[in-house]
C-alpha cells in the first residue's frame, strides 16, 4: 500500500527523507491524504478528509490542531515534545540576560548616538547610568512548568549561580530524573511567584492555562520581579499585565509574542516567535514527526500522541495486524475477540491500553483478513476506526 501524507508547511528535508518514495507518496497537494504533516498551519475550520487516519505536528504545541474533533474519528495527533527544547533554552536564557541587563534598550540608545569620537564617549558615559542591570547569581529564578524544555532552564540556571524554584502539578518521572537536585520543588503558583526574581513559563495553552498569569498573580510578584514567557502569548493576560507593567508592579516582561499592546512599551521585549527557529530544532522536530507517522501508519505503533496512549507491540513474522482506536469502555476487547474467532481467525498477540476515555487496542491475527471483518469491527458500538495492516 502506498500512503498518502500531505504536507501543510515546509518541513525540513531531513525528515521528508526517511518517507520512502516506493511506501509514501509526500507533498503539499496530496489528495485525500491518510495523514497531515504539519508546522504552523490551522486545522481549525478544515474539512476532515474521510481517508485521513493521522496528524503529525513538527513541534509541541498542537493548538492549531481540532484535536477533540480527531479524537472522535479515531485520528491520533502527533507532536513532537522535547525535539526544540535546547534551541527554546538558550533562547530563554538569552532573554533572562536580556532583561537583567537591559541589554535591547541599551544597543538602541547606543544606535542612535552620533557625533565624533569625543562626543560620542561623553555621551555614553552620561547615558549607561540609565541602563544598571544585576547579575545572575543568588537571584531566584521561577519556573512553571517542568517537562523537557522547562527541566533544561531550571538546570542551567543553576549552574549560573541561580537559586531555582520549579513548579509542576503534572511533572513525569522523566523529567524528575533529569531535573538538577538542588531545584526546589515548590507545591503551590503563588509561593513560587511570592519568591522569584524572574519567571519564565513553560506551558502549553489549554483551557486551563489561559489568563493563568493575571491581576492576582501579578500582585503576588515582587515589584522587581521580570517575567519570561516562550511558552504562548495567551498564557498571560495582556491588560493585567500593562497594569502591572504601568503600575511599577512588574520590572519587565520579555515574550516571544509581538502584539499591537506590547509593540514598543518601555520595559518590554518582544521577538518575532523565535523559540523553535534554529535549523537543528526544524530537522529534529521534522525526524521525529516523521518516525511517528511512518510507524503509525506502517505497525500500527503510537508514540506522543496527545490524543491516544502509547502503543508499541512487537510484530512476529507472516501475521496480519488490526489497529482499532475506540472508547474506554468494558468488554471492548472480549467482543474484539469474537468477532476476530467468528472469522476463524486464531490471535497471536494482542495490545489493549488507555488514557482517560480513549482506547487503543492492536490486534496481531494468523491469516487472511478480510474487508468483511474490518467492517464487522467498525461497526462495534464505541469502536472509533479500524484498519488491518
Amino acid at each position: 500500500m502506498t500512503f498518502r501524507i500531505r504536507t501543510l508547511n515546509a518541513i525540513s528535508q531531513a525528515g521528508l527523507s526517511r518517507l520512502s518514495a516506493t511506501t509514501f507518496d509526500v507533498g503539499p497537494d496530496v489528495v485525500n491524504p491518510h495523514a497531515i504533516l504539519v508546522r504552523s498551519a490551522s486545522l481549525h475550520g478544515q474539512p476532515i478528509p474521510a481517508s485521513l487516519m493521522a496528524v503529525a505536528r513538527a513541534g509541541a504545541g498542537t493548538n492549531n490542531i481540532p484535536v477533540a474533533e480527531m479524537s472522535k474519528r479515531g485520528i491520533p495527533v502527533f507532536n513532537t515534545p522535547g525535539s526544540n527544547a535546547n534551541a527554546v533554552k538558550e533562547l530563554v536564557v538569552a532573554g533572562i540576560f536580556l532583561a537583567a541587563r537591559n541589554i535591547v534598550d541599551a544597543a538602541a540608545f547606543a544606535h542612535r548616538l552620533e557625533g565624533d569620537h569625543e562626543t560620542m564617549e561623553k555621551l555614553v558615559e552620561a547615558g549607561k547610568k540609565n541602563y544598571v542591570g544585576f547579575e545572575l547569581p543568588g537571584r531566584t529564578l521561577g519556573v512553571i512548568g517542568l517537562g523537557a524544555i522547562g527541566v533544561e532552564v531550571a538546570n542551567v540556571a543553576i549552574s549560573l549561580g541561580m537559586k531555582v524554584l520549579g513548579y509542576d502539578p503534572a511533572i513525569t518521572v522523566e523529567h524528575a530524573w533529569r531535573l538538577a537536585s538542588n531545584v526546589e520543588r515548590v507545591i503551590s503558583l503563588d509561593q513560587l511567584l511570592r519568591r522569584s526574581d524572574i519567571i519564565t513559563l513553560h506551558i502549553p495553552l489549554v483551557d486551563g492555562t489561559r489568563g493563568l498569569i493575571g491581576d492576582t498573580q501579578f500582585r503576588s510578584m515582587k515589584n522587581s520581579a521580570v517575567l519570561i514567557n516562550f511558552a504562548r502569548g495567551p498564557i498571560v493576560d495582556e491588560p493585567a499585565l500593562i497594569e502591572a507593567l504601568d503600575s511599577g508592579q512588574l520590572r519587565g516582561y520579555v515574550c516571544d509574542f509581538p502584539t499591537p499592546l506590547l509593540n514598543k512599551r518601555p520595559r518590554v521585549v518582544t521577538l518575532p516567535h523565535l523559540g523553535a527557529s534554529t535549523r537543528e530544532a526544524e530537522e529534529n522536530s521534522a525526524l521525529m514527526a516523521v518516525d511517528q507517522l511512518r510507524e503509525y501508519l506502517t505497525d500500527g505503533t503510537i508514540r506522543n500522541a496527545v490524543n491516544f496512549p502509547n502503543a508499541q507491540l512487537a510484530r512476529a513474522a507472516g501475521v496480519r495486524r488490526l489497529a482499532l482506536a475506540n472508547a474506554n469502555v468494558p468488554n471492548m476487547v472480549a467482543r474484539i475477540s469474537t468477532i476476530v474467532g467468528e472469522a476463524g481467525l486464531n490471535i497471536a498477540d494482542l495490545l489493549n491500553t488507555s488514557r482517560g476515555e480513549l482506547a487503543y487496542t492492536l490486534v496481531d491475527v494468523n491469516g487472511e483478513v478480510t474487508d468483511a471483518l474490518v467492517q464487522r469491527l467498525a461497526a462495534i458500538d464505541g469502536v472509533l476506526s479500524a484498519r488491518v495492516l
